[in-house]
């Protein structure tokens, strides 16, 4: 069952977590883990959220941010 969306609120901190199907893994080098951090930091620059902490491991990742002030 899926969860429910989080609830938006600027400036707000939010632990998320992004598991793979089945416990698979998610990154098998080290260039898969660099494409990730890429990616993330697109983003956190389009969106204007900020990273305050990361823990990328072979089959979930855990990131600390905080919501821009704005909604894009």
């Amino acid at each position: 069952m899926a969860r429910r969306p989080r609830l938006f609120a600027p400036g707000v901190l939010y632990h998320v977590i992004v598991r793979d199907n089945q416990r698979q893994k998610t990154f098998t080098s080290y260039s898969d883990y660099q494409a990730y951090l890429e990616r993330l930091a697109k983003y956190r620059r389009q969106y204007g959220y900020t990273v305050y902490a990361f823990c990328l491991m072979s089959n979930h990742v855990h990131l600390l941010v905080q919501s821009s002030t704005s909604r894009h």
